[in-house]
């Protein structure tokens, strides 16, 4: 890395060597004017996916952001202009198996908050989650007239995490972008995941289990679409101060996805039902992408499209 080089923007990334963060930090990276630091403490990340090698401007910090004398060092060592918070437990069975794990994730919020305004943040960027709405209510849930009526702790602790962003702009006047991510896939996502779960399944010719008889809906944005319409807020400092669903307005049954995946990976897989899960599947998923479509400024990668580029993506490993 060229420590000599003068930035015009050094901005953080934690959780970045997530499937999401990870995609994030590698665009960012491509910029040369931009530094990023990737801070991840590998819970469920792989630093494999962060490409430092390839990019004098990218690093990658093993730390917890969760520990405030980790992540402070950080923040003092490179006096960032802007945050992505993106770091959090993740994943339907950790998620539900650990709870107070979760709940832990709220130190880490506010961790960064506190240090983002100590330190000259300009602004930070908060991937909160579809989750934050609960069972649906309203169709296409709008991110200023849905209730949020989350429950189950991953989505409580999002929720919570929205409240720290418009409290610190209130009493501090730390600026704010909220992204809602729903459903996003793609290469590099762990089997934790039903997209990329159904798919390693199908290659190996393994049973694909759905919980229920799979009428549940989901809508699914192709990781592109994801980083394309993020980052396309960052540069034109857009969605300032408020929230934006990051996802695809067309709904699919988990049964119809299984099987999509199968015909699509030519699969001798059968789908199992399982049991339904006792909380946090909800029945129905779509977001009013209103502001998604503004920020993307195209169209949204259709999902047969999006399956067939993870098949044919060379990074993409089996779980």
């Amino acid at each position: 890395m060229n420590k000599n080089k003068l930035y015009q923007r050094k901005i953080l990334v934690t959780g970045g060597s997530g499937f999401i963060g990870s995609c994030l930090a590698e665009k960012l990276a491509r910029d040369s004017e931009n530094l990023v630091i990737v801070v991840d403490n590998l819970l469920t990340g792989d630093q494999e996916k962060v490409p430092a090698s390839e990019h004098l401007n990218l690093k990658f910090i093993k730390a917890d952001v969760n520990d405030f004398r980790e992540i402070s060092s950080i923040f003092h060592a490179y006096s960032f202009n802007y945050v992505f918070h993106y770091a959090a437990v993740v994943g339907v069975r950790r998620t539900q198996t650990f709870p107070v794990m979760v709940l832990n994730d709220i130190t880490g919020i506010k961790n960064i908050l506190n240090l983002s305004k100590n330190t000259g943040v300009e602004r930070v960027y908060y991937s909160s989650s579809s989750e934050v709405y609960g069972e649906p209510v309203e169709y296409p849930q709008n991110e200023h007239t849905t209730p949020l009526n989350s429950r189950i702790p991953y989505a409580i602790v999002k929720n919570v995490g929205e409240a720290y962003m418009r409290s610190y702009k209130k009493e501090f006047d730390l600026n704010y972008t909220i992204f809602r991510f729903f459903n996003t896939y793609g290469p590099r996502q762990s089997t934790d995941f039903v997209m990329s779960k159904f798919i390693a399944s199908a290659m190996k010719n393994e049973d694909i289990p759905i919980y229920g008889d799979g009428s549940q809906t989901r809508t699914f944005c192709y990781i592109d679409d994801n980083i394309e319409a993020c980052t396309n807020a960052f540069y034109n400092n857009l969605v300032v101060n408020d929230v934006a669903n990051i996802g695809n307005d067309t709904e699919t049954s988990v049964l119809e996805l299984a099987k999509m995946v199968i015909r699509i990976t030519g699969s001798r897989s059968k789908i199992v039902h399982l049991p339904p899960l006792k909380e946090g599947d909800m029945t129905r998923r779509k977001p009013d992408v209103t502001k998604m479509k503004e920020l993307l400024k195209r169209e949204l990668t259709p999902l047969e499209e999006g399956i067939r580029k993870i098949i044919s993506n060379p990074r993409y490993i089996l779980g």
